[in-house]
């Protein structure tokens, strides 16, 4: 029977056959993830993106150990594709963040949304009907408007499924539109579905405006897309704070960012032997994991004793937004923390966004030669010393007033990120820890989603593009502590434990150390 067909044919065969393996491998590979992860911390106050670290990097390491695939995971494109959404999710938080600080600067004050009742009913252990749904959405419009932007940017990498980009594009979209949960109570049906198909084209355009504004000013800066993206979402969001979420934004914010960071730890762990076996690495490595500890922690602990606060709703967002820390944004968005630091998260992760030009501008530069500009640096990491310091002055001063405490988190936000970045990367200089191990460093001490994305996108070059999803995962080991933390917290009326902070940072501060010299011992 074989014999018959043409050869041609049997290989066109084999293609489509393909495209669709590719796409339920994905789902079945994503969305168990995260529905497994929920239900394993149902009925606690501990965040799922802790289980997805643990078992996205096992299920990365295994398929590569038993054969199945190799390092990367180049057999599974499209695994790959929706890794590389990142900047997908992150554009409807910045939307959320523009609308927020709208309310907050200019004291606008917008009625509770009402339009939409989830359906409550548990599918899953830990999650509900409509939860279900966006977990389900999100994934398929990550894949959907990743294709359709590179389409229409034409930015199609050359794989095996990038012929296939407009009917991933297709199916992703046209599925989640119309994917909505029948049993959730709406005030208008075809009005929320008009606000999901608007928000798409929305996003859509965002981030090709962001490509090309940053494709525009790359000869005078090389500054990635999403800081621009970061830009035109939060200013989107300040004009439309009025705007009452429909289902594209709404599942990007409950579920976007765990999916993305199940892809990316699945792909990161098929490296782990790979990057093990690297010269320098082990510094790289060893720095990312105690520097997670250090920055979280020892930001924790000036917030508790210069700050005066312990409760949970000022420390989640003030440090999700002073490391652009994956793992806590997605734990604020989502709710674990409380409804007062999913509100605050979107404004905390926008403001040190500003700081990028910084950040990206002097790192472009730093590449370009070589080596860390030292002087500017210098400057950058004492300016943000400085705000912090005053930041904590004036979060002492709030007692409790939501409006002052919100601006003094957003000032030191911007300052604990500068001081962190910029004093981290001083610091792997003194070490002779090369520039692009830095920023690869730098990004995994802080899970800084800004760093990462723009190291997925070849700022630091072929080999940290090829390693940053394992190197970024690494230090998600340390989330089972920091979420512990925040977990006892809520438990004990939203209040940290004190005495643990302090003993995690000075733990933190001697792992640093220990990097320092690993480096110095690789140089």
């Amino acid at each position: 029977m074989l014999g018959s067909i043409a050869p041609e044919q049997l290989m066109q065969e084999i293609a489509h056959q393909h495209l669709f393996n590719q796409f339920w491998l994905s789902v079945f590979f994503v969305i168990p993830m995260v529905l497994v992860a929920r239900a394993v911390v149902a009925g606690t106050r501990y965040s799922a993106i802790l289980i997805i670290v643990v078992f996205g990097l096992a299920m990365g390491y295994l398929m590569v150990a038993t054969g199945v695939s190799e390092p990367g995971l180049s057999d599974f494109p499209m695994l790959g594709m929706v890794a590389q959404t990142t900047i997908v999710a992150l554009t409807a938080t910045f939307f959320v963040g523009g609308q927020e600080l709208r309310r907050i600067f200019l004291g606008e004050e917008v009625l509770q949304d009402q339009s939409v009742s989830y359906a409550t009913e548990q599918v899953f252990l830990g999650t509900g009907r409509t939860q279900v749904i966006f977990i389900a959405r999100a994934f398929l419009m990550l894949l959907g408007i990743g294709a359709g932007t590179a389409v229409i940017l034409d930015t199609v990498p050359d794989t095996s499924l990038g012929r296939y980009y407009p009917l991933i594009a297709y199916m992703g979209l046209v599925i989640a539109v119309i994917l909505i949960d029948y049993k959730a109570t709406i005030a208008n049906t075809r009005t929320y579905l008009h606000k999901g198909v608007a928000e798409i084209i929305a996003i859509m355009a965002v981030l090709g405006a962001g490509y090309l504004i940053a494709v525009w000013v790359s000869p005078l800066i090389a500054l990635p897309q999403i800081f621009f993206v970061m830009l035109i979402a939060a200013g989107v969001g300040a004009l439309l704070y009025r705007w009452e979420h429909g289902p594209a934004v709404r599942c990007l914010l409950f579920a976007g960012i765990p999916v993305v960071l199940a892809a990316n730890f699945i792909i990161g762990g098929s490296r782990i032997g790979e990057a093990f076996a690297l010269s320098g690495m082990d510094a790289v490595m060893a720095y990312g994991f105690f520097g997670q500890v250090f920055w979280m922690f020892g930001g924790i602990a000036l917030l508790v004793f210069f700050g005066r606060t312990a409760a949970t709703w000022n420390l989640g967002p003030g440090m999700a937004g002073a490391l652009s820390h994956a793992g806590l944004t997605g734990a604020c968005t989502a709710g674990d923390l409380g409804e007062t630091a999913s509100r605050r998260a979107p404004i905390m992760i926008n403001i040190p966004f500003f700081g990028h030009i910084f950040v990206f501008s002097i790192l472009a530069v730093s590449m370009e030669q070589g080596r860390l500009l030292m002087v500017p640096s210098v400057i950058v990491a004492v300016l943000g010393l400085g705000l912090t310091l005053y930041a904590l002055r004036n979060l002492a001063s709030a007692r409790g007033d939501d409006a002052r405490e919100v601006k003094a988190l957003m000032q030191f936000s911007f300052g604990w990120q500068l001081t962190a970045v910029f004093g981290g990367l001083l610091l792997l200089a003194v070490a002779n820890m090369s520039v692009a191990n830095a920023m690869m460093a730098t990004s995994s001490a802080m899970s800084h989603f800004g760093l990462f994305a723009a190291i997925q996108g070849g700022m630091a070059g072929p080999e940290s593009q090829a390693l940053i999803a394992f190197i970024f995962a690494m230090p998600f080991l340390v989330h089972p502590l920091v979420f512990f933390m925040f977990g006892r917290a809520m438990e004990n009326d939203g209040q940290m434990p004190r005495l643990a902070v302090y003993v995690l940072a000075l733990i933190g501060a001697a792992g640093v150390g220990v990097s320092m010299v690993l480096s110095l011992g690789a140089a």
